[in-house]
């Protein structure tokens, strides 16, 4: 069978993600195990991030500055105070850096944020499947295996240093799995309870800015 000749000669290429830390702000580790030596090429992470999970372009660029990460985001505008129900998708491609112990192996990290959800019916947290990561390798200077590798839509060059060249994704993918960020909520029950508190917080406040202004002001 030709299908099964094609996936011995491609040794499986394995990813596995972490969402480290708690609360609404983590960081995404990405880990990647080559099939294959990928000398001279490029090594990177497709990660489709679902709108109740973003990536803060400014604190990228900040990091990239100091040369702590690399990525690039699609699109490249992000409204981070947006909650889920008005955000998006968005695909981040994550250049991961080679270990140092092993010639196949490749990680990368970058801080990700939860979004605010809209309050829910008899649970306490929403939940964010996070798809796992597409790898990608771009060889401007070397040739993969067309058995193994075909070409990928993406429109980024190897590196925040060359030109745009073609990325290739694995043609045999085993099957990842998801990880999943448990999203604190409110609930609806509380609606009444929490409008009532906020007006009578509301109206306690502005009595007291009235009074103190009408004490202490000059008319």
């Amino acid at each position: 069978c030709v299908t099964l000749d094609v996936q011995a000669a491609c040794r499986d290429t394995s990813v596995t993600q972490e969402l480290l830390k708690e609360g609404f702000h983590r960081d995404l580790l990405v880990k990647v195990e080559l099939g294959e030596d990928a000398g001279g090429c490029a090594v990177a992470a497709q990660v489709r991030l679902p709108p109740g999970i973003f990536v803060d372009p400014y604190e990228l660029a900040t990091l990239q500055q100091h040369n702590l990460t690399k990525a690039v985001l699609f699109p490249d505008v992000t409204d981070v105070e947006a909650p889920e129900y008005l955000a998006r998708d968005v695909v981040l491609l994550l250049f991961l850096e080679p270990e140092a112990r092993c010639s196949r192996c490749f990680r990368a990290a970058v801080p990700v944020h939860a979004r605010y959800h809209r309050p829910a019916q008899g649970t306490e947290e929403a939940l964010v499947a996070l798809e796992s990561p597409e790898v990608l390798l771009c060889c401007c200077h070397g040739h993969l295996s067309a058995e193994c590798w075909e070409p990928a839509e993406v429109d980024a060059p190897c590196s925040s240093d060359t030109s745009p060249c073609q990325w290739h994704s694995t043609k045999h993918r085993p099957a990842y799995e998801e990880s999943v960020l448990r999203v604190p909520v409110g609930l609806r029950e509380h609606n009444s309870l929490v409008c009532a508190l906020t007006l009578l917080t509301t109206g306690l406040c502005t009595g007291l800015i009235l009074a103190a202004a009408c004490k202490y002001g000059h008319f």
